[in-house]
């Protein structure tokens, strides 16, 4: 049975673009996947505390040498790899902010980077044979071609970071513009319906 994990960062809720538009494409997914088994992760209501000295000791160090510390820091880190180790395709849903990745997405990514579970020590990525779709919402438009695209540091390092934990089958949905919805240019509708079709298609 395939299966879907679906990882939203946005802390906007029902007004989130991003969220919208992962929403459309887990919709897409089970209408091309009948029976496929979908896993949400919303980074907003997981506990994603920064990577300490405890989480770093841990990381490095066996398994039976670790102290209470080491094994409740890295607790957080073997709950969220299983669910990345047993999807068939990934959708991240994400917004832009400052140019780069929101701390919330940072912070998850940190937990999932880890030696012997997603990485050898030879940095082989361990995370093969999975499709990735990231869907990144930005207030201005970062698109090839444009003026601004040259500010836009969130996609190279994600497709960076995931290549790294092996997961280099990556697909990106730019979502350019959604300043104009916050300033009145248009509706939240109308901007979203342009987007539709390739949100469909990365599902297909």
């Amino acid at each position: 049975m395939p299966s879907l994990l679906s990882v939203v960062a946005s802390p906007r809720g029902d007004y989130s673009v991003s969220r919208s538009l992962t929403a459309k494409f887990v919709e897409s997914w089970k209408t091309h996947h009948p029976g496929g088994e979908v896993v949400t992760r919303d980074l907003t209501t997981t506990d994603l505390p920064f990577v300490d000295l405890p989480w770093i000791m841990g990381a490095y160090t066996p398994a039976e040498t670790h102290s209470p510390e080491m094994t409740k820091a890295l607790s957080v880190a073997n709950t969220l790899i299983p669910e990345l180790e047993a999807a068939d395709h990934i959708v991240i849903g994400t917004p832009m902010y400052n140019f780069s990745t929101p701390a919330i997405l940072k912070a998850y990514i940190d937990h999932i980077v880890l030696v012997n579970r997603t990485f050898t020590p030879t940095y082989e990525g361990l995370l093969k044979g999975k499709k990735v779709t990231v869907i990144v919402s930005a207030g201005g438009d970062y698109s090839p071609g444009s003026y601004m695209e040259s500010y836009d540091r969130e996609t190279g390092y994600l497709k960076q970071i995931l290549g790294f934990i092996g997961l280099t089958d990556v697909n990106f949905v730019s979502v350019g513009g959604t300043g104009d919805i916050d300033t009145g240019k248009t509706s939240r509708e109308e901007f979203l319906v342009k987007y539709i079709p390739a949100v469909e298609a990365a599902a297909a």
